[in-house]
C-alpha cells in the first residue's frame, strides 16, 4: 500500500455508504481521460482525507488549484444527489469561490434555498477521515431535508 492510500483504508465501511458511492460518482464524472477507472475507491477518496500532519504541510495562505477546487464542486454535488435521491425533487448546486479560496457554496431545490455554506481556506480542504467526511455530509442533508419538509411549496416550485 503506497503512502498516498494509507490514510483511507480498502476495508473502511465508510465506502460501503451511499454517500461514499455518490462521491465516488461525482469523482469520475469529473475524471475525463478516465484516470479514475482502474482505481480503487479508497485511492479516489483519499484526497479528502487530510490529517493534521498533511494540513501542517500546506502553507495557511495560498489559493486553490483546479483539482482541489474541483473536489469541493464534486462534495457539494454530491450532497445534491443525495438530496434528490430522499426527496424526489432536483437540487441544484452552486458555487462561487475566488481564486483565493473564499466564498460560498448554496444548494436550491425549487425556489428554497436548503444549504448555504460560507467557504473558507478551501486550499486546505479536506477531512480529518473518511468518517468525519460523511458525518458533515449527512448534517447538511439532514438541515437540508428538514427544510424541505417544513416548506415543501417552495421547495416544489
Amino acid at each position: 500500500m503506497s503512502e498516498a492510500v494509507a490514510d483511507v483504508l480498502e476495508d473502511d465501511p465508510v465506502l460501503e455508504t451511499d454517500f461514499a458511492k455518490e462521491m465516488v460518482r461525482q469523482m469520475r464524472a469529473i475524471d475525463t481521460y478516465g484516470t479514475y477507472d482502474n482505481w480503487p475507491v479508497s485511492k479516489i477518496l483519499e484526497p479528502f482525507v487530510l490529517t493534521k500532519e498533511k494540513k501542517r504541510d500546506i502553507p495557511v495562505i495560498g489559493d486553490p488549484d483546479e483539482i482541489t477546487m474541483a473536489r469541493v464542486k464534486a462534495f457539494y454535488n454530491a450532497i445534491s444527489a443525495m438530496i434528490e435521491k430522499e426527496c424526489g425533487l432536483m437540487a441544484v448546486p452552486m458555487m462561487n469561490l475566488t481564486h483565493e479560496g473564499f466564498g460560498r457554496s448554496l444548494i436550491t431545490v425549487g425556489k428554497l434555498v436548503v444549504m448555504d455554506k460560507t467557504l473558507r481556506d478551501m486550499h486546505r480542504f479536506g477531512f480529518p477521515s473518511l468518517s468525519k467526511m460523511k458525518d458533515e455530509a449527512d448534517k447538511l442533508l439532514s438541515v437540508a431535508l428538514e427544510i424541505i419538509g417544513q416548506y415543501p411549496k417552495v421547495a416544489g416550485m
